[in-house]
């Protein structure tokens, strides 16, 4: 192999899941976490947004409908990742997820991010994160990028949207 790298400006474009019903995932991506309804592609698809671009997440019943979430232990997608701009837009949508009683897998801390994780309603993983500024990135001795999973200052976070 040759020594070609990605150009270091490419960025992934959007995520496009399989579901098993297309208004319960709307209900979740568009109703609890905010995305906006950009398109839908009869009753089989739909395609939604942050900021009204054409579409971040496509959710769609070609192969799915009325299935089964896929088993835990195969191959295959592990979560989508939605890094929110600030901090503080993290707390809101923890505080918004809280209200609803809607039941997170998870929160670390790690170095680079902090983040949450909980499952749409096919047992899609789902990330929401946001990014700490570059210059505050955990390194080693050597100067290397350094992440690691800690526990979340939750207190801290929520304390942010009050």
């Amino acid at each position: 192999m040759d020594n070609y790298q990605i150009p270091a400006k490419t960025r992934i474009g959007h995520v496009h899941l399989k579901v098993s019903d297309l208004q319960r995932s709307l209900d979740f991506y568009c109703g609890l976490l905010g995305f906006e309804l950009m398109q839908t592609y009869g009753d089989q698809a739909a395609f939604i947004s942050a900021g009204g671009y054409h579409h971040h997440i496509g959710l769609n019943t070609w192969y799915s409908k009325g299935g089964n979430p896929a088993p835990v232990n195969t191959a295959g997608l592990f979560h989508t990742a939605i890094v929110y701009p600030e901090r503080k837009d993290l707390a809101a949508i923890v505080i918004r997820l809280f209200d609803a009683g809607y039941p997170l897998t998870g929160a670390s801390d790690h170095g680079v991010s902090e983040a949450i994780y909980l499952d749409d309603p096919d047992k899609n993983g789902v990330e929401l994160y946001w990014d700490r500024p570059r210059d505050q990135w955990p390194l080693d001795k050597n100067g290397q990028l350094e992440m690691y999973t800690n526990r979340l200052d939750m207190e801290g976070l929520l304390a942010l949207a009050k």
